[in-house]
């Protein structure tokens, strides 16, 4: 019993983090944790034998009395460092066990994650292409059934080529149009949406299989592997509506229209509105991978946070948020342009007749006009005059502001991949203006026509590269 006295009969003592510490608790503490160690006494008592004698086991066990202030002293110190440096301790250990519980839970995302996302980018991007010339070459109601299995193999023999020629004679597009046309002109159009579908089924295998390969392998962190189940969804809806898009070209209520378009424009906007949204989401996280991966992750997020701490950075990176959504609303307004054919109205600028708004812009809404006149919102989106309106409006519009942000980047010291980002956004926002007045000068020949489809979607990559250039992604 002589340390525990001992240890009661010394002061309280402070310890450096000022917590007030009475040496007998923390003896009695230190004694349930193992901090105070009395194993030389009972070794020592292990070590007596049975036979030896009660005089000989006191003396084994309590050391000599001059030795027990020394003793008491030792054990005091020891139990005063164990107290102040355990919660430290547990606090590391607690910190090490929930880091690597963490890790465990979320495992980084591999940086051949962010390859195969580019790589389905690109595809999509290609597949755009297409789909515009396949729009401009009239082709898409050239195969009238959707079979996914079945219908990957086209025809072979003259016999098979001319039962689907016979079934594409059934629609309204061949009564009202392509009358005239012959079975060699028939295949190269038959050929175009083929290619156009299998490209599509291509994609699908192309995100699907790798997806389920990196999710098993643990290669993808839960937000992307969310992501990606979001993607895949998407893709495979993309397939849906573009079935319904070609179905609204086959209706039988067309042959009594006044004018043949094709498929419905409301089908053929969500058809690539669709794709321009996968694609944005395809291109973005490949970039985010790319650079939360990189081993200047942690450097270069700290370069952002602290760029937009300067007066006016923040307004200016909210702006090419802004500037990417305007951009995605024009390509949107294009589809309803190539939907209706309204390209081929008015090929003139910058007057649309006498003057920048044309005369007919409410026409279908005009009671003096049309015997059963539509809502004036149906109208912007139905008649021809208006949709390429609407469509020159957001272009210069989108112009206007990608101009605007060129000048006010001149007063920030960007970093240089944002500088590059914003003068390349100006000189393709140019490069597609261009385009789109001299296709419709020259009254929409297809490979013009296909270029600037395919110059929106690079417009939208370069709006989206500025802004990733700005976002301030977590860094683990």
């Amino acid at each position: 019993m002589f340390p525990s006295l001992c240890l009661r009969r010394l002061l309280p003592v402070r310890t450096p983090s000022g917590m007030r510490l009475s040496l007998g608790a923390a003896a009695a503490s230190a004694f349930s944790c193992g901090a105070l160690s009395l194993s030389p006494l009972r070794g020592a008592r292990l070590a007596s034998s049975s036979s030896s004698s009660s005089s000989s086991v006191t003396a084994t066990q309590w050391p000599t009395a001059a030795a027990r202030p020394t003793l008491a002293r030792i054990n005091a110190q020891s139990v005063i460092q164990s107290a102040i440096q355990t919660p430290s301790v547990i606090q590391a250990r607690s910190a090490s066990s929930a880091t690597l519980s963490t890790n465990e839970r979320e495992p980084e995302t591999h940086r051949a994650v962010a390859y195969w996302y580019l790589f389905c980018a690109a595809l999509v991007f290609a597949i755009v292409a297409v789909g515009g010339v396949t729009r401009l070459t009239e082709s898409g109601l050239s195969i009238t059934e959707w079979n996914l299995i079945k219908g990957m193999k086209p025809p072979r023999t003259e016999e098979e080529w001319l039962v689907e020629f016979e079934k594409y004679k059934l629609f309204p597009e061949y009564k009202l149009l392509n009358h005239n046309i012959t079975l060699p002109e028939f295949k190269f159009i038959f050929y175009m949406e083929w290619g156009h579908r299998m490209l599509g089924r291509f994609i699908g295998l192309s995100f699907i299989l790798p997806g389920l390969y990196f999710a098993s392998r643990g290669y993808m962190s839960k937000s992307i592997r969310n992501r990606s189940i979001l993607v895949a969804f998407l893709i495979g809806g993309q397939g849906v509506l573009g079935w319904y898009m070609v179905k609204s070209g086959l209706r039988q209520e067309l042959m009594d229209a006044k004018s043949f378009h094709g498929v419905s424009q409301y089908w053929l906007a969500a058809h690539l509105g669709s794709a321009f949204v996968i694609y944005s989401i395809l291109l973005l996280t490949g970039f985010e991978i790319l650079r939360t991966s990189s081993r200047s992750a942690r450097l270069i997020s700290e370069q952002i946070t602290t760029l937009l701490k300067v007066p006016g950075m923040r307004a200016f990176a909210m702006s090419t948020h802004q500037i990417a959504a305007l951009v995605l609303l024009t390509a949107f307004s294009g589809a309803f342009v190539a939907g209706l054919d309204a390209g081929l109205v008015y090929n003139e600028f910058p007057f649309m007749g006498e003057g920048l708004m044309p005369s007919d812009m409410w026409a279908l809404s005009d009671p003096t006009v049309m015997e059963k006149p539509i809502p004036k919102w149906r109208n912007l989106l139905e008649n021809a005059s208006a949709v390429q309106f609407n469509h020159r409006v957001l272009a210069m519009t989108t112009t206007a502001a990608v101009a605007g942000l060129w000048v006010f980047s001149r007063r920030f010291s960007l970093p240089k991949s944002t500088r590059i980002a914003t003068n390349a956004l100006l000189g393709v926002t140019a490069l597609q203006v261009t385009l789109g007045i001299t296709t419709l000068l020259n009254f929409v020949p297809v490979p013009l026509a296909a270029a600037h489809q395919s110059g929106s979607l690079l417009l939208l990559s370069t709006s989206l590269w500025l802004l990733h250039t700005l976002r301030r992604l977590p860094v683990k």
